[in-house]
């Protein structure tokens, strides 16, 4: 956590959230200062929407097989904008290095290089909309026990093990979700 940002860290929504929205979310935080957060979610995906039937909707023709992976629902912001989080041997003019070996980009190019062999990233995922926070409001949010943090790794953020990711994350702070308690409170 640089200079006390989340940057590049995943939020693991607590048990009891009062937004139905970010039940079970993990959201990986792509940008954190003392402004604002702003993250994607990558364990909520939209059902029978692929990023190959998006691409096909955008027109961008396609020069090599594009896995039928979901679109995910990255937040509640601005759903009808894509992200796209990928690994950072692609750079585009405009991408956003997240951290944790991840780029955020948000233009029409990193989509024409997801459906070409040149240039395209390793591993990549498109999210509809967006998680955002005010100045202070995520710190809040953590301090009243809605969110714990774990350092987010390639298979929490791209695999398609949509059921099992919150799991997972918790897993990495060796936490049982069954042992998890709706009900907060400070020592």
């Amino acid at each position: 956590m640089e200079g006390g940002f989340l940057g590049g860290q995943l939020l693991i929504s607590m048990p009891g959230i009062s937004d139905p929205r970010f039940e079970r979310s993990l959201i990986l935080i792509c940008a954190h200062d003392d402004e604002h957060a702003m993250g994607v979610a990558v364990n909520r995906p939209v059902e029978d929407l692929t990023v190959p039937d998006l691409l096909e909707k955008l027109e961008i023709p396609s020069t090599v097989r594009v896995p039928p992976e979901l679109v995910r629902i990255g937040g509640p912001v601005e759903r009808e904008r894509g992200f796209v989080l990928h690994t950072n041997d692609y750079e585009g003019a405009f991408s956003l290095d997240v951290g944790c070996g991840v780029r955020l980009t948000t233009t029409r190019e990193v989509l024409e290089a997801m459906a070409s062999h040149n240039g395209r990233p390793r591993r990549s995922m498109l999210a509809l909309g967006y998680a955002g926070w005010g100045a202070g409001q995520l710190e809040h949010e953590i301090r009243e026990n809605v969110w714990l943090t774990c350092d987010a790794d390639e298979a929490l953020i791209f695999d398609e093990d949509y059921e099992n990711k919150w799991t997972r994350a918790l897993a990495k702070l060796r936490i049982d979700p069954k042992f998890l308690s709706a009900e907060g409170g400070t020592a």
